[in-house]
């Protein structure tokens, strides 16, 4: 026969314990989830706090990115601001393509990345084609740092073409009106 020590024999005891306090509480919880009314109301009230405040951190930690951006893409045009010079325009925008596409394989050199394809993209003269080259190319977060700086700072040929595309809706819907009109005359 075997004897077991008096500290083997504190431990089982102890663990058997535990073990059936824990049980105990499960299923007490389970019963108070099951049966009060209140319990589940107070539940469902911390459940929603809960997302509300994960909600509030998000929007947070949202503002601060797009604020480091702003801060970090008004610093970076300063420093280096994009050229005006029609001669200048390709070799900037080979360079800084080359440099964010090497940058762009760095991990933690995302927003450095992004801010010379923001360069290249301010010189380039179809900034579509070239948005749909970067979204299928560049890395995502790159990507999301592009996108961030153009909604912070929209580069000349951008506002451009966004006001451009708005000029032509704008044009569509008074044709697309002004024919409506001729077909009631019509009738």
């Amino acid at each position: 026969m075997s004897q077991t020590s008096p500290v083997g024999r504190a431990l089982t005891i102890t663990g058997v314990l535990a073990a059936l306090s824990l049980t105990g509480y499960a299923v007490y919880f389970d019963y108070k989830r099951r049966s009060n009314p209140q319990f589940r109301k107070q539940l469902r009230h911390k459940i929603k706090k809960q997302e509300a405040l994960e909600k509030k951190e998000q929007e947070e930690a949202k503002q601060v990115k797009l604020q480091n951006v702003r801060e970090f893409l008004t610093q970076e045009l300063a420093t280096d601001p994009i050229p005006s010079d029609p001669t200048q325009r390709e070799a900037t925008f080979t360079t800084n393509v080359e440099i964010g596409e090497r940058l762009s394989m760095t991990p933690g050199k995302e927003l450095e990345s992004a801010s010379k394809f923001y360069k290249a993209l301010s010189v380039y003269p179809n900034p579509a084609d070239l948005l749909g080259i970067y979204q299928r190319s560049v890395p995502e977060a790159v990507y999301e740092y592009i996108v961030m700086m153009i909604a912070i700072l929209p580069p000349a040929n951008i506002s451009t073409f966004l006001s451009g595309a708005k000029d032509q809706v704008m044009a569509q819907q008074a044709e697309t009106a002004a024919m409506a009109e001729a077909n009631e005359i019509d009738e």
